[in-house]
């Protein structure tokens, strides 16, 4: 439904005519990968350039943002494409950042629990092992089954840092992606997990965090704490071609903040 939703409010967008602007004049092909959670990100800004620039084809692949960073780094893709900001050693080796967008991290578990708001340090007991059942925390009388994504994932290396628990959760599941984290969690009611809020649906339950739901506004206005970068990953010293370039500029231009925002992350700007 959610990705029905993203397509519908996009053609709106388009509809209004927001896309005018001078065109790359020329075709190519653009490799973009990296981020699982930027899915829905990059389907609205290469639906909303391939309105703008029909010649040019804009490639994704969702790998995680490890495999996104590594390949721009090897020359593999022209765009990595990461959901936390580059690391120190990454830059070292000419990774530079272009940040698209803001996303919210959200706590999420299953509809039928009725645990509604965690503090950030129970969070942090959760994912350490240190509380293990919901009844703890007001719930059922039932063991936490704890969900998360691999290593190397943007999502999990912005969530355990922000936490204060890198490299120590003791977790029931490993995920391979964002959407497999969420339905997880919708089918087991003991569980929680940590997605992206831009790709949270009605299938699972965002807690709100100190008291703070997550939402484009609280995620902008930083009282929502649980936030990272989406960022578009170049090397540097490295000449973009001229299609990947055009996709670069209108990607981070305020043109695509409504096809952002759309997507359900927030413009950074």
């Amino acid at each position: 439904m959610k990705k029905k939703a993203l397509s519908l409010a996009v053609t709106a967008l388009l509809t209004l005519g927001l896309l005018a602007g001078c065109s790359a004049g020329g075709g190519g092909t653009v490799n973009t990968d990296g981020s699982t959670s930027m899915a829905d990100v990059m389907g609205a800004l290469t639906e909303a350039f391939r309105e703008r620039e029909p010649d040019i084809t804009v490639n994704y692949s969702g790998t995680g943002s490890g495999s996104g960073i590594s390949g721009v780094l090897d020359g593999t893709c022209d765009i990595g494409l990461s959901s936390r900001a580059l690391k120190q050693e990454e830059m070292d080796k000419g990774a530079v950042s272009h940040v698209v967008a803001l996303d919210g991290v959200a706590v999420v578990v299953n509809p039928k629990n009725p645990v509604a708001d965690l503090t950030t340090e129970q969070i942090a007991d959760i994912f350490t092992g240190k509380i293990t059942n919901w009844s703890e925390l007001g719930g059922a009388d039932a063991p936490i089954a704890v969900y998360g994504r691999e290593d190397g994932s943007g999502t999990r290396t912005a969530f355990e840092e922000i936490v204060g628990v890198e490299g120590v959760c003791a977790y029931t599941n490993e995920y391979g992606s964002t959407g497999d984290v969420i339905g997880n969690v919708a089918g087991n009611e003991n569980a929680i997990g940590y997605a992206s809020l831009s790709a949270v649906n009605d299938a699972v339950t965002a807690v709100k965090v100190n008291g703070v739901a997550p939402s484009e506004a609280t995620v902008k206005d930083g009282t929502y704490t649980i936030q990272r970068p989406f960022v578009m990953v170049t090397k540097e010293g490295v000449e973009l071609s001229e299609a990947a370039q055009a996709f670069l500029d209108f990607a981070t231009s305020p043109e695509a903040a409504a096809y952002i925002a759309a997507a359900g992350a927030v413009y950074p700007n």
